[in-house]
């Protein structure tokens, strides 16, 4: 089993930024690899980063160039940082990790980009 607490989200203004938090416990040995999705009301859930242990990273194009995902495997911690924010990155942002076979989620963390 493996546990993923986020933090981070909240509410920012466009062009603003925001850092997010997700940090693995449990077993954590076979964790690869970690990553955000996002969901915004009424859409489907998307990929937004993903990183490998090893440190490859793939982005949505919505967010290249303005997100960054990071990973410190000493911590077991991923982060996304993400700046420029538009109001249609809005959404609850999800942390998942892959421990072999099988996809655990974190509760997720609602970030709302607004003036």
């Amino acid at each position: 089993q493996v546990q993923l607490v986020e933090s981070g989200g909240g509410l920012v203004q466009p062009g603003g930024s925001l850092r997010l938090s997700c940090a693995a416990s449990g077993s954590i040995a076979s964790i690869d690899p970690m990553g955000w999705y996002r969901q915004a009301p009424g859409k489907q859930r998307d990929l937004v980063a993903i990183i490998t242990r090893g440190g490859t990273t793939n982005y949505a194009d919505s967010v290249k160039g303005r997100f960054t995902i990071s990973r410190d495997n000493a911590k077991n911690t991923v982060y996304l940082q993400m700046n420029n924010l538009k109001p249609e990155d809005t959404a609850i942002y999800y942390c998942f990790a892959r421990a072999g076979v099988s996809i655990y989620w974190g509760q997720g963390t609602q970030v709302t980009v607004s003036s």
